[in-house]
């Protein structure tokens, strides 16, 4: 019985490598959108795609991010400015990428812009610390998708949201992880809307990588504990701050800067004929992350507070 049950699950394995690696004919000819490529994996997957020959629109925040990234690739490669939070602003580019693809269609639209800050423990924040966050994890990726549809459509193409390990596990305080946990679930109810169209949705799910929003994690923290309102402050107490910045820290180091993990999963996403529906990115999402996740609530709680430092007021 072990014997069969081994080879079923071999053959499954074998048929999924194989179908995995079927990809999609005239890439070269296929426009893919992508935003936030001012740095980190949306600059990274740019120059990427741009050297595997397919026509890349990049859109970035600030005008320095566009001529760099343009510097440091080909022609075909094109860029726009985009502020995500703007729905002006999504609309101009979607008038933009409309004249760049004609009536090709848009075959990949990756949701790739996001930000960190501010990342405490909720009570030290604000309504408007959330909003900030939300409006561009979570709102300007329903905002550029719901634009960019018809596009997508009519090229039977692609749309890979880049979420988190953040959008299945909790595990701190902030606008970030509930914007991730929206991102997942506009994901899901998408993909299940589009397949009779023939578009295809990803989700994409890193853990923790050196980043410039790893690192701006770090000082939001800070950031926050200078506002923090005074009963707050003194319930969790100068020990537990400092202790948790040094624990940021640690994880600041340990984070992973092999970027190409994330990239490479995107360009996967957009290229295979048969992509799957959520990657995991990074040893720590497979093997730590995502195992706790589907642990017993009170479990999943204990393995991710029981090396937290404890507040001053703490019973």
């Amino acid at each position: 019985m072990w014997l069969y049950l081994a080879a079923l699950l071999g053959l499954y394995f074998l048929r999924r490598w194989y179908r995995e690696r079927q990809t999609v004919e005239k890439l070269t000819e296929k426009y893919v959108f992508i935003t936030g490529c001012d740095s980190g994996f949306g600059n990274l997957l740019a120059r990427q795609l741009d050297t595997q020959g397919m026509q890349v629109l990049a859109a970035c925040l600030t005008q320095k991010g566009a001529e760099e990234l343009e510097k440091a690739t080909s022609g075909r490669l094109k860029t726009t400015i985009l502020d995500v939070t703007s729905t002006e602003s999504v609309a101009t580019a979607m008038e933009w990428v409309k004249g760049c693809v004609g009536d090709k269609g848009l075959w990949g639209l990756v949701n790739n812009a996001g930000v960190a800050f501010a990342t405490a423990p909720n009570e030290w924040l604000k309504k408007g610390d959330f909003e900030n966050v939300i409006h561009v994890n979570l709102l300007g990726v329903i905002d550029v998708t719901l634009h960019m549809l018809p596009l997508v459509r009519t090229a039977r193409g692609r749309v890979v949201n880049v979420a988190s390990v953040m959008g299945r596990l909790a595990s701190f305080g902030g606008g970030y992880c509930p914007s991730k946990y929206g991102v997942e679930a506009f994901s899901d109810s998408l993909r299940r809307e589009l397949f009779p169209f023939g578009v295809q949705v990803s989700i994409i799910e890193p853990g923790n990588f050196s980043t410039p929003i790893a690192q701006k994690i770090r000082e939001s923290f800070k950031a926050a504990w200078s506002r923090a309102p005074s009963d707050a402050g003194a319930a969790y107490g100068q020990l537990y701050f400092e202790e948790f910045c040094r624990l940021l820290q640690e994880l600041g180091n340990r984070g992973c800067p092999n970027l190409h993990l994330v990239t490479d999963k995107i360009e996967h996403a957009l290229t295979s004929c048969h992509p799957r529906t959520r990657y995991s990115a990074g040893w720590d999402a497979k093997l730590f992350y995502l195992p706790v996740s589907y642990l017993p609530t009170s479990l999943a709680d204990y393995v991710l507070t029981r090396s937290l430092p404890r507040p001053a007021q703490a019973v």
